[in-house]
């Protein structure tokens, strides 16, 4: 199973809003700036992951977003399956693509269902309180001061 980078940027900018904390906000250009990744792409995820309910946005000068809920609470499985597209590991998992001439007897589609499930659940397991690191060492970690 692979991630979409999409996946991948609102997981990285729940950690870093997590290690900020909820008192401080901070900017899309930051995280932008702090990942050396796409501003645009980050004004995507932030907004989704704002319309779940994961972060708070402020408008205007001096505005931000931060964490709207406690790091405990927000669980990774669920963010994953908010942000990613489908979880059409191979063709038969799409009902309106599936072409494969051996869907109906094929036992393989079974095995791959159930390696996701196991995916999905190990990943019910954590919050995102379960993988905050010290701002200091955050820090350390991307060079900023």
């Amino acid at each position: 199973m692979r991630l979409t980078l999409y996946t991948d940027y609102s997981l990285r900018t729940l950690l870093y809003l997590g290690i900020k904390g909820s008192d401080k906000l901070t900017t899309i250009q930051e995280i932008a700036d702090n990942y050396d990744i796409s501003k645009n792409h980050l004004m995507k995820v932030t907004y989704d992951l704002g319309q779940h309910g994961y972060i708070e946005t402020i408008r205007g000068r001096g505005g931000g977003i931060r964490l709207a809920m406690d790091p405990k609470d927000i669980n990774i499985g669920q963010v994953v399956r908010h942000t990613e597209e489908d979880f059409h590991l191979v063709e038969c998992f799409s009902q309106e693509n599936n072409l494969c001439r051996i869907s109906p007897a094929c036992q393989l589609k079974n095995a791959l269902a159930e390696a996701l499930n196991a995916y999905l659940n190990v990943l019910d397991q954590y919050t995102l309180a379960d993988f905050l690191i010290s701002k200091d060492e955050m820090f350390k970690l991307l060079n900023m001061k």
